[in-house]
């Protein structure tokens, strides 16, 4: 799924395996999770596994992948990507840096929101748009988790490259309505809070394919030149 949300300098990992050994896991990633959960283990583990693969996919040996602050994942340097977990689906993208200034991806279960979450993470004005984006409706998506996901991927480009948190409501987020029948898109993000390091507006895709959502953001090194980010 990811693999269609990103151009194809992007080398992109997925599975939908529910577990992978724990003897892919490198001595340091070991220890990050020595004392978790056996569902946190499986999470770690599983993108792992991905993260290899799409490492592989631009000539890379495996190494070690780790995390900093926010959780953010420590890539090899001059490489720039990202990692998501859900249930039934992991993935990771990798790109050279001189291709790519920063990346987010994500992926959430197509069901709603839990009770109480929309509203903490949306805006009246993203509400008002996403109203009728219900499985009942034309499009038969959820519009709250579509909208929550592709959150998640914008601040995932933000962080990287900033070091400064994102808050929920300080993106504003348009969907641009899909094709009859299609179920994938673009989106605008509108960042309310601003840095130089990257533009006012973040563009994306996103996808809902067998019971998945799917989100990206991308942002090439050009966009001052190019006057924008836009997905090639």
């Amino acid at each position: 799924m990811i693999e269609r949300l990103l151009p194809g300098y992007v080398s992109c990992a997925s599975t939908r395996a529910v577990s992978v050994p724990d003897h892919t896991l490198f001595p340091e990633e070991e220890a990050l999770i020595a004392r978790s959960v056996a569902k946190r283990r499986n999470d770690f583990a599983t993108v792992r596994a991905c993260a290899r693969r799409a490492m592989a996919g631009l000539g890379l040996e495996p190494v070690a992948v780790l995390h900093g602050t926010r959780g953010m994942p420590l890539w090899p340097e001059g490489f720039v990507g990202s990692l998501t977990h859900c249930e039934g689906y992991r993935a990771a993208a990798l790109a050279h840096g001189t291709d790519v200034l920063s990346l987010g991806i994500d992926a959430e279960p197509h069901a709603p929101l839990p009770s109480g979450v929309h509203e903490l993470v949306t805006l009246p004005s993203e509400r008002e748009r996403l109203a009728g984006w219900e499985p009942d409706g034309v499009h038969g998506i959820h519009g709250d988790r579509l909208l929550f996901s592709a959150k998640e991927s914008v601040f995932k480009t933000w962080y990287p490259v900033t070091r400064i948190e994102l808050d929920f409501h300080e993106a504003d987020l348009t969907f641009h309505r899909p094709e009859p029948g299609a179920s994938e898109g673009t989106f605008t993000a509108r960042l309310l809070r601003t840095d130089p390091a990257l533009p006012s507006t973040l563009e994306g895709r996103w996808l809902v394919e067998e019971g998945i959502v799917a989100t990206a953001v991308l942002v090439t090194p050009s966009w001052r030149g190019s006057g924008g980010p836009a997905l090639p």
